[in-house]
């Protein structure tokens, strides 16, 4: 089906948003015969006024979208007059969205985007699939949480495509806002836009101390903070948080942090240090459980004042969840409660 011959109803906010936004000495649209006249948008006008938005030319958008330069002119003159109102700023090299365009350009993102997805969901339920779902987590809720909650969502839906990927927060959260994944577990920061974003808060981050078997700290008793500030430790890149946690921990008590340190977020090269030397990491304890479940390291019988802020399931307020996303966030909510318990 061409793109052309789908026509979308206008969604009432952005005609609302057009409004609102007139300037005071501008007539307001007549709200009424607007409706009355134009009551359908072409599909072509959304993606045209997006390639513009994206390329920042009429000449490179026509391109993109196979028409010559002429038509897609017509097309978002078309538009603006339906809305009277100025979408882009018409400059000696390009063009700029006004405030207009730029409201304009978030929701037709958001219809385009909702097309797209219900085309895919049509087409897996045709073919008897739920399509695909693409989830982040950092290092501990992917070594804990992930496995049995796509392990259950596996069982009962083996048609449906799940990736998962690794990484930090910041990552994560940037590739939920490009819509590169559909939901994350990880942890919202105060830099971040918590107001397209919904948070449930799973669980915190204790941390621990992992050393080779056999390593002469694990019989010593009574082992504290202190008895580990000469050894050599392997700890997190200077910047992360759980590297500024660590020094905080040092400094509470009123020590010195190590200086004998290797700085490293390579768990895979992390733990083939510690198996080869007497050098401490510290880790969050699910991933030193993990590890120490294999018999590749041993927790040091040592308090460890220092955890990491919540993390929690976060999905995003200003899209769709398609059915399998919904169904895995599901899985993740119940998979949490019987790992972590319930959360307030």
């Amino acid at each position: 089906m061409k793109s052309s011959a789908i026509a979308i109803s206008i969604p009432a906010l952005v005609l609302t948003l057009v409004l609102m936004q007139a300037p005071a000495n501008s007539p307001a649209p007549d709200a009424a015969p607007l409706w009355q006249s134009h009551t359908r948008l072409k599909s072509r006008q959304l993606l045209l006024l997006l390639a513009v938005a994206d390329e920042g030319s009429i000449h490179r958008a026509a391109e993109r979208l196979a028409m010559t330069q002429p038509a897609a002119s017509k097309l978002l003159r078309e538009l603006e007059e339906m809305l009277s109102v100025l979408l882009f700023e018409r400059l000696p090299r390009g063009m700029a969205p006004t405030d207009y365009g730029r409201a304009m350009i978030r929701h037709a993102r958001a219809v385009i985007g909702s097309l797209n997805q219900a085309r895919e969901e049509v087409l897996a339920l045709k073919a008897g699939r739920l399509g695909h779902v693409a989830i982040g987590a950092i290092t501990s809720p992917g070594v804990r949480l992930l496995p049995p909650a796509i392990a259950q969502i596996k069982a009962r839906y083996p048609g449906l495509r799940v990736s998962v990927e690794i990484d930090n927060s910041n990552v994560l959260l940037d590739r939920l806002g490009q819509e590169k994944l559909h939901m994350v577990v990880a942890r919202l920061f105060p830099e971040h836009d918590k107001g397209r974003l919904r948070y449930e808060p799973l669980s915190e981050e204790p941390v621990c101390a992992v050393v080779r078997p056999g390593h002469p700290m694990l019989s010593a008793q009574g082992l504290s903070l202190a008895d580990t500030t000469e050894a050599a430790w392997l700890i997190p890149p200077a910047g992360t948080v759980l590297r500024h946690r660590f020094e905080l921990m040092f400094q509470r008590a009123s020590l010195a942090p190590p200086v004998n340190v290797v700085e490293t977020a390579a768990l895979l090269f992390l733990t083939r240090m510690v198996t080869q030397s007497d050098m401490i990491a510290v880790l969050t304890a699910d991933v030193a459980q993990y590890y120490a479940a294999f018999g590749m390291v041993e927790i040091l019988p040592m308090e460890m004042p220092c955890h990491m802020d919540d993390f929690g399931l976060i999905t995003p307020t200003d899209r769709l969840m398609s059915p399998g996303a919904l169904l895995v966030a599901d899985a993740l909510r119940e998979s949490g409660q019987q790992i972590y318990g319930a959360q307030p």
